[in-house]
């Protein structure tokens, strides 16, 4: 996130999009609703479902799937005409609007409305109240990037914000709410195929001499590695030969199913580390328990940058042990000794070899946290990023024209499934399921399906159905409901036994190579 989770009440317009947030975020959703209840904010929704936030919503634009770059450029094109863009920013801090401009002058109102169903007043209505508003902040999850033109869309996003002059201005800014409580630590640490800890490209010479310098290593890789799907595109090629799978289900939260279990059974060598024996850890040739965030000593990095510590509360079960002493302890039999006496040592290595970290240590962590960047042990840390200046300099505008999702309903498969999460459950189950009284609220798999659609398919509430993809098919009961559109399905993922992700598309963002979970086509029919 550019901006601190406590700046959405700083703000006046709210645009949420790509994300059910009172169901995936609930605590960070209640920030919105007071910002809208006692701070006279507006809040603008852009969601195929009639999601909860939308009873919360001065405007609630029902896009079709997989038209956010058309709609973007439908607001930009609205605000340049008219123009309500700010100027003098746009001016002093960013480059590329004559680009920008040419690619969204075909963006006209009507051309959008025939794009993504967006009545033309409605996305007039809504430029103009984004782009008049003093601060305003965007909301998106992964609703946004899981998509072909994932990347694309984010980009358009910042596009959205760069022209109307909100980043750096609080309350106001460009901010992914992060799906799992330590992602954005992860990838501060590294956690991704082509950089080093704080983003440092392995691809860069100085980079790779410091940080070998740093582990007294000679040589450290030189071209990027494969992405998480990549990697299992690998394995069923036979070019990946073992995987180490660490807090994560494949099993259930990977595309296209089928294909995911031929890539993990095609490996020589498979090991999981986890708290549970998930899907996953079912087929590993090795299983090594790991202590779960209270049983272990640590930081976590959130969602709005925000570094904090993680104090043990119960001693961890068994056999299980932290996860960086099993790393060091499987590190070291293959050959590099890596010995840690304690957490506190691995931040202070974090805080010499990562820019960005380079002023935070556990003493500064005992009462609060620090948002990175921070660049010394006197910073106060930084909670809003680009306040003066972009960290590149000026701000680049992307000109981006909109392509469809890479598969759209046809006559064999004439309907649209997207996916999500549901309150009560959390990403694969491997934890919420081992709650009796969640799963109480949220026992089983189900298949929204607008009372349109349930009419022309002669569904009945609760009436088991079979919804097929080219890829596989599941079986689940309607849940026949308003929140849903003609033409369009939701299913929860989180559901191994009814596996919404049999059914999902591998097909890639070409850039951040993640899936296109969000949209595929699908059918369906009476069990």
């Amino acid at each position: 996130m550019t901006n601190p989770i406590r700046d959405i009440e700083k703000s006046r317009v709210i645009l949420i999009t790509g994300s059910n947030t009172s169901e995936n975020h609930p605590v960070l959703s209640s920030y919105v609703k007071r910002a809208v209840a006692f701070k006279g904010a507006k809040l603008i929704v852009v969601d195929p479902r009639k999601i909860r936030m939308t009873e919360f919503a001065t405007l609630w634009l029902r896009q079709n799937l997989g038209t956010d770059v058309a709609w973007i450029n439908g607001m930009m094109h609205v605000i340049i005409k008219e123009n309500l863009y700010k100027e003098k920013y746009v001016t002093s801090r960013t480059v590329g609007l004559d680009e920008l401009k040419k690619t969204v002058e075909k963006y006209t109102p009507e051309y959008v409305e025939k794009i993504s169903g967006i009545p033309k007043e409605d996305l007039i209505k809504a430029a103009r109240l984004y782009a008049t508003a003093p601060a305003a902040s965007i909301l998106y999850t992964m609703g946004i990037t899981q998509h072909i033109s994932g990347t694309d869309n984010v980009k358009s996003l910042a596009n959205l914000a760069m022209l109307c002059g909100n980043v750096g201005v609080e309350g106001g800014g460009v901010n992914p709410l992060r799906g799992q409580n330590n992602v954005q630590g992860a990838c501060d640490m590294g956690a991704l195929p082509n950089v080093f800890t704080g983003y440092q490209r392995v691809t860069d010479p100085a980079v790779r001499e410091r940080m070998g310098k740093a582990w007294g290593v000679e040589r450290l890789p030189e071209k990027n590695g494969l992405t998480a799907t990549e990697m299992m595109q690998g394995a069923h090629e036979g070019r990946v030969k073992a995987l180490y799978v660490i807090g994560e289900n494949p099993m259930v939260s990977d595309p296209d199913l089928g294909h995911a279990k031929k890539g993990l059974e095609s490996l020589d060598f498979l090991v999981v580390q986890d708290i549970f024996l998930t899907e996953t850890a079912r087929l590993a040739d090795v299983v090594l328990p790991s202590a779960c965030f209270a049983e272990k000593e640590g930081t976590f990095t959130n969602t709005e940058r925000k570094v904090q510590r993680v104090r043990k509360a119960v001693e961890k079960p068994g056999e299980a042990r932290e996860d960086w002493r099993i790393i060091s302890e499987v590190a070291s039999r293959m050959g590099y000794p890596m010995a840690y006496e304690s957490p506190q040592a691995i931040m202070a290595e974090i805080g010499r070899v990562t820019p960005s970290y380079c002023g935070i240590n556990y003493e500064r962590l005992k009462r609060d946290g620090i948002h990175w960047p921070c660049t010394g042990t006197d910073h106060p840390g930084t909670p809003c990023l680009h306040m003066d200046q972009f960290t590149c300099g000026l701000g680049v505008f992307h000109a981006i024209d909109w392509i469809p999702p890479a598969e759209v309903p046809d006559e064999e498969y004439p309907l649209y499934l997207t996916t999500g999460r549901v309150l009560y459950q959390y990403h694969t189950g491997s934890m919420t399921m081992k709650s009796d009284g969640l799963n109480e609220l949220a026992p089983e798999c189900f298949v929204e399906i607008s009372p349109g659609d349930a009419q022309a398919y002669e569904l009945k509430q609760g009436e088991t159905i079979k919804v097929a993809s080219r890829r596989g098919e599941i079986t689940a009961k309607a849940r026949i409901s308003d929140m849903a559109v003609d033409g369009t399905l939701f299913i929860p993922f989180h559901y191994a036994a009814a596996a919404a992700n049999e059914l999902t598309n591998t097909a890639l963002d070409p850039t951040a190579k993640i899936p296109e979970l969000k949209v595929c086509a699908v059918k369906i029919e009476k069990s």
